[in-house]
């Protein structure tokens, strides 16, 4: 692969996903330093004067402005890979838009994580499933979208067990940090001494997301995964972190050596070598109280991978019901880092260009 990074630029750069894109993308090995695309709320403004992270801001971007881009701006200034966090219903066009003008995108907004000719992707789990990129047209570029921020924790937690269990049903009970509704997110009055039991849409994104990303790619389709997935979710008073009760109502009868063993070993991209992909992407804990998002929501070795990978806690097995508890970043593993995690693998598989400018 040439060691020329490939000209970027992010798309909804103001926003809570779009400042953990900056983050990511500061000083990537594979990406130049990113263009900053912003609404005309925003245009003008510096990274710096926006930040609302409570991690640093890159220094190397701290002075950038944000600038309205279009497509054909993007075109001209060579940029071969956009980062969207867009929000959905203004995503779908601009990114459509983008992609017929060969420009890739990666993208955090809903609106074409359904199409059948996108791959809906969490490298670990569905990495096969990048093949549908395959069905572009000559010219374009690829659109690779990652999941709902709670089905992009719950399948990396699933996926190493699935054979093992062969799933009857799946209930699971989310948890879901306020960031998870943007900035500035939930009213203080609505969710202080408070948990607020729905979320628009969330339960059927989950549902639907995660049988087709757990599904196989036949004849250059997917075939979801036909188990009943059963949520509820839910808004609780944590910044950052979506946690998860889980239940499976299982239909085989693997021992709770070989369930912790499954995870334990799970490490499908150990030899691709991608900056952000965390090794092991599963943690285990024993702990009686982990895991929670205050403590484990960082979880992620090497150090480019913190919050990309899930906890995995309080594990107890009675057949026919395994029940266990999820915990991931929903900005980084559910967010900007999916992304940028699908980027590196489109790169590295050679659906985007091998060099840059």
């Amino acid at each position: 692969m040439s060691e020329r990074r490939l000209p970027t630029a992010i798309l909804g750069a103001s926003g809570y996903i779009g400042q953990h894109f900056a983050r990511l993308l500061a000083d990537h090995p594979d990406f130049e330093e990113p263009l900053l695309g912003a609404g005309p709320r925003s245009e003008g403004t510096t990274l710096g004067d926006l930040w609302q992270l409570a991690e640093p801001p890159p220094a190397s971007l701290l002075d950038r402005r944000c600038a309205r881009l279009t497509p054909a701006a993007l075109e001209r200034r060579g940029v071969r890979a956009v980062f969207s966090a867009l929000p959905s219903g203004t995503a779908g066009p601009l990114e459509a838009a983008l992609v017929r003008r060969g420009i890739s995108v990666f993208s955090n907004a809903s609106d074409h994580r359904m199409d059948a000719d996108v791959p809906l992707l969490v490298p670990e789990v569905n990495a096969a499933h990048l093949a549908l990129a395959e069905r572009r047209r000559p010219g374009r570029g690829v659109l690779v979208t990652n999941p709902n921020c709670s089905a992009a924790g719950l399948v990396v937690a699933v996926a190493p067990i699935l054979r093992l269990v062969r799933p009857r049903a799946i209930h699971v009970t989310t948890y879901q940090a306020l960031s998870g509704a943007g900035y500035p997110g939930v009213p203080s009055l609505a969710i202080a001494d408070n948990v607020v039991p729905f979320i628009p849409e969330e339960e059927e994104k989950l549902a639907r997301e995660t049988q087709r990303i757990l599904g196989r790619l036949r004849a250059r389709r997917i075939a979801p995964l036909r188990v009943p997935l059963l949520p509820h979710c839910a808004r609780v008073a944590t910044r950052d972190g979506h946690l998860e009760a889980v239940t499976i109502e299982a239909q085989r009868e693997p021992t709770a050596a070989e369930l912790s063993a499954a995870w334990r070993a799970f490490d499908p991209l150990a030899g691709d070598r991608l900056p952000t992909s965390p090794h092991p992407p599963v943690e285990l804990r024993r702990e009686p109280d982990r895991p929670q998002p205050l403590r484990d929501r960082w979880a992620g070795n090497p150090a480019r991978a913190r919050g990309m990978a899930v906890t995995v806690g309080r594990v107890r097995w009675s057949p026919p019901y395994l029940r266990f508890f999820v915990l991931s970043h929903n900005a980084v593993r559910g967010g900007a880092g999916g992304s940028v995690l699908n980027a590196e693998l489109a790169r590295h598989r050679g659906y985007l260009p091998a060099g840059g400018r």
